[in-house]
């Protein structure tokens, strides 16, 4: 279980000091799949980047499995089996996918076993099993890669940063399938950061973000008709950001 207690994250620029992430508080609960969503520039991918140790928040403390993990870095999360998926995937030049398969698996994996987390992302293996994880790939090809790397990783916790950015509608098709399929085979909890309608549609619970707050959350049959843009929506979503004030 992730537990985020009065989370706080601080940035400096020409007018002084700046708040990010302001008191937030929530609980992602084990096998829960979770989706934090809310406007651009609103703290999701830097609530994303402090679960995952990439920044340190500047107040409040982050807990996995009731372990205070607030000043581990990168490292030693990965070593609790937390895992994170980027917006723009890394391309690793040299690197094969069956190495990074591998190295997510943290044991040899056979050829045979790697090549059935590629099926499981939709992915013909003998394709792809052998090449480099570079620029040849496109945007759906490195997603779905990362993703099974990240399902060979067997993680308690997947944190995914806006998977849809930069991939193109048949990818973005075949990427809610793989996320459906994550759902019902994973034991871990899943977070995914993303304002995406189909993925909302498959979460067990949504949490809304805006400046650096959280303004809703709660079961996706109670949260997501408050978000779809009509006006009773909007007045809606109005009166949970004016109460966070």
């Amino acid at each position: 279980m992730l537990t985020l207690e009065n989370l706080s994250f601080d940035v400096n620029d020409e007018k002084g000091e700046k708040g990010i992430i302001k008191d937030i508080s929530l609980t992602v609960d084990d096998g829960k799949f979770v989706v934090i969503t809310g406007p651009n520039g609103g703290g999701k991918s830097t609530t994303a980047k402090l679960i995952m140790g990439i920044e340190r928040p500047t107040g409040g403390r982050i807990l996995f499995d009731g372990q205070d993990i607030t000043d581990m870095g990168i490292t030693d999360r990965a070593n609790l089996v937390i895992s994170f998926a980027f917006q723009q995937p890394v391309r690793f030049k040299g690197v094969q996918v069956l190495d990074l398969l591998r190295l997510a698996a943290k044991k040899k994996l056979s050829v045979a076993e790697a090549c059935q987390y590629l099926a499981e992302v939709g992915l013909c293996a003998k394709d792809y099993i052998n090449r480099e994880v570079n620029a040849s790939l496109s945007g759906g090809e490195l997603k779905r890669i990362e993703i099974a790397s990240v399902i060979a990783s067997a993680s308690k916790l997947s944190v995914f940063d806006e998977p849809e950015a930069g991939i193109d509608l048949w990818s973005f098709q075949n990427l809610i399938q793989v996320f459906e399929r994550m759902r019902q085979n994973t034991n871990g909890s899943i977070l995914i950061i993303s304002h995406q309608e189909r993925i909302l549609n498959i979460a067990d619970e949504i949490v809304v973000i805006a400046d650096g707050r959280v303004v809703n959350q709660g079961p996706k049959d109670e949260v997501l008709p408050q978000i779809m843009g009509t006006a009773s929506a909007v007045d809606a979503c109005s009166k949970f950001y004016e109460t966070a004030q």
